[in-house]
């Protein structure tokens, strides 16, 4: 598993985490967006959600810290 995220005004500047998923779970799913709704749309449940749609979390153990 590997994600990246770059830095929109420099192009050369990024976070790359790279590892092994060790945990796929739905269990708390609903609450992490919901978290990360609050944090970044002000919203106390995510506003998105759409019929029969199922959340899932992974838990990466990264190769290097």
């Amino acid at each position: 598993m590997a994600i990246e995220i770059l830095d929109p005004d420099n192009p050369y500047r990024y976070l790359q985490v790279r590892g092994k998923i060790v945990d796929i779970t739905e269990v708390g799913a609903d609450d992490v967006i919901d978290k990360l709704a609050k944090k970044y749309l002000d919203a106390d449940k995510y506003p998105f959600r759409q019929p029969g749609e199922v959340r899932v979390t992974y838990k990466i153990r990264s190769r290097r810290a």
